[in-house]
């Protein structure tokens, strides 16, 4: 008969090591602790966040031309974007884009399909809204991008 697993059991050998790990660990020095609202914590390089509508710095229009890749290219069918010919240039004109962001999973796929780098999802990643309707982003809102809080004490 072993006695080596029972000597474990009496004696709880395991939570003995468990425990001396957790109070290595224990000296003020090591602990880290961010100040949320007040310092923002720095995001990975290529973290992807909220998406966002480029705009034409020029022209002051947004640079999507209503080709629906990243309607298509979404898993979630979350994107819908609505568009009419314009008669005399004979082009398709923005006139509908919604993103529906409590559903989106932050895949990047509609950033990659996109043909003229209209989208691009950005490091914000302050999301929580009270509601659901405020998680469904129009074309307005995707131009702007997120209003920042700024907290002080």
């Amino acid at each position: 008969m072993a006695l080596a697993p029972i000597f474990r059991k009496i004696f709880l050998v395991d939570l003995i090591k468990g425990l001396s790990l957790t109070f290595r660990y224990q000296d003020p020095k090591e602990i880290y602790t961010e100040q949320y609202p007040l310092e923002r914590p720095q995001v990975a390089e290529r973290y992807r966040g909220l998406p966002r509508l480029k705009m034409n710095p020029e022209t002051g229009k947004t640079l999507c031309i209503a080709c629906d890749l990243c309607a298509k290219a979404c898993p979630e069918n979350l994107i819908t974007v609505e568009s009419e010919r314009d008669p005399v240039t004979k082009r398709k004109v923005l006139t509908k884009y919604t993103f529906d962001l409590s559903r989106c999973m932050f895949c990047g796929l509609c950033e990659e399909s996109c043909s003229t780098d209209a989208i691009e999802l950005t490091p914000d990643y302050e999301v929580a809204q009270y509601s659901r309707d405020g998680m469904v982003l129009d074309q307005k809102r995707l131009e702007e991008g997120p209003d920042r809080k700024e907290y002080k004490r």
